[in-house]
């Protein structure tokens, strides 16, 4: 059977590659480039993601998949230093005396906060779906807990969609990082980058027979006597992994909309270490970004020979006229970052980045098979209610045996 994968993202080259086995794969993706949020930049002598990632201890369908590629002894573990910045301030908040030390909390108000994080594994999302983040949190922790801690957080995620954000996402991005020990979060990340995770995906489809595009977007798609017609070449089935209201654009089923939303994400390489020692610094104080992450603050900084910064903003609708040169003048002021001691910027903007989950979210989750069509990606329910890269391959592989069951049905 003849397959067209649509986007080589992670779910798509997963998809790809448990297909490729017994049918005939041919795999499109619009960029020069494979991976979409997981591809990454050549720099010198390594590579580096153009967004930031890692994984998490729960992420078991990944782990297993990073088994069959033969990658598995090249994941590594790494204490993940996390802060706010108050006040033109660092503030460490890694560890319990660091917490107790914040002053923007009472401490009853951290007793409220540890509470809610070591029970948040335990509360079913599911029920939260169509419970506004806010009201959650200010009825479960009060109000000054939401206006002091959360509400920065959900603003420089979300803007003016922070209001709509359900609590289901918000406790599973709870319950996701509360691997904490006396020393910080535990996070996983592939040594040398996860550049080898999609060059693996990327020969093993090629070896088993698959045919990988690059640079070709896909414009039309249209059914034909059983068959799909995707600009002008026949295939028995289409697997889709772009937004469905992309999808929607080119011929696809119609559908209800998915929010998503864009990102604009700069990565720096400096000559000096800017955030005391901290990866994960989100930032209260008004900026262009709302993190600060500082990737050689959890990988250590000795295998890129200099310090990798990113700059994390997000947008709805169009991204924001120079964010570029105000985010870079913003962090250049603000941690005192000299001109010549910025070895290189890199900027890259994704306008469907992730979804935005928002009340109700649930309900609008796509079936793997539309029409005769299947479809997955960051929109499925692996993906729910958090995105990760373990969803990604969950999603990938959900649908592909999704397809070898009809398709052997048939």
């Amino acid at each position: 059977m003849k397959i067209c994968i649509i986007g080589g993202g992670l779910t798509g080259l997963t998809a790809a590659h448990a297909l490729s086995d017994i049918h005939d794969v041919e795999l499109f993706e619009k960029r020069s480039q494979l991976g979409g949020c997981l591809s990454s930049y050549q720099v010198n002598h390594y590579r580096i993601e153009q967004y930031y990632h890692h994984c998490f201890s729960g992420d078991l369908h990944f782990f297993s998949f990073l088994d069959a590629l033969n990658l598995s002894d090249r994941l590594e573990w790494f204490n993940a230093t996390s802060g706010y910045y108050v006040d033109n301030t660092i503030h460490p908040l890694s560890t319990p005396f660091q917490i107790l030390r914040y002053p923007h909390l009472s401490l009853l108000d951290k007793i409220k906060l540890a509470w809610l994080t070591m029970r948040s594994k335990k509360i079913d999302v599911r029920n939260l779906d169509c419970i506004p983040a806010e009201q959650f949190i200010t009825e479960s922790l009060g109000s000054d807990v939401y206006s002091s801690f959360f509400e920065p957080l959900l603003n420089s995620k979300f803007g003016e969609n922070r209001k709509n954000v359900s609590a289901a996402w918000l406790l599973s991005r709870i319950a996701i990082r509360s691997n904490r020990g006396l020393s910080g979060e535990r996070l996983g990340y592939l040594n040398g980058g996860f550049y080898q995770l999609i060059d693996a995906l990327e020969r093993s489809i090629q070896t088993k027979g698959g045919t990988i595009m690059r640079q070709s977007p896909v414009s039309a798609i249209r059914r034909i006597n059983g068959s799909w017609d995707i600009d002008g070449a026949q295939y028995d089935t289409v697997l889709s992994t772009i937004p469905p209201q992309e999808l929607g654009k080119i011929g696809g089923p119609e559908l209800r909309n998915i929010p998503y939303q864009g990102a604009a994400c700069m990565a720096l390489g400096l000559e000096l270490e800017m955030t005391g020692g901290i990866y994960w610094l989100n930032m209260k104080d008004p900026a262009p970004y709302g993190a600060v992450i500082s990737h050689t603050n959890f990988v250590p900084q000795k295998r890129y020979g200099e310090h990798i910064v990113y700059l994390a903003s997000y947008f709805n609708g169009n991204l924001p006229k120079n964010i570029d040169q105000q985010m870079l003048t913003d962090f250049s002021l603000r941690f005192s970052v000299k001109k010549e001691e910025i070895h290189w910027t890199r900027m890259a903007v994704d306008p469907y980045a992730g979804p935005v989950y928002t009340l109700g979210y649930r309900s609008l989750i796509p079936a793997y098979e539309q029409h005769g069509l299947f479809m997955a990606g960051m929109f499925s329910l692996p993906n729910y209610p958090e995105r990760s890269m373990d969803g990604a391959v969950r999603a990938g592989n959900e649908v592909a045996d999704r397809i070898m069951k009809v398709t052997s049905h048939g």
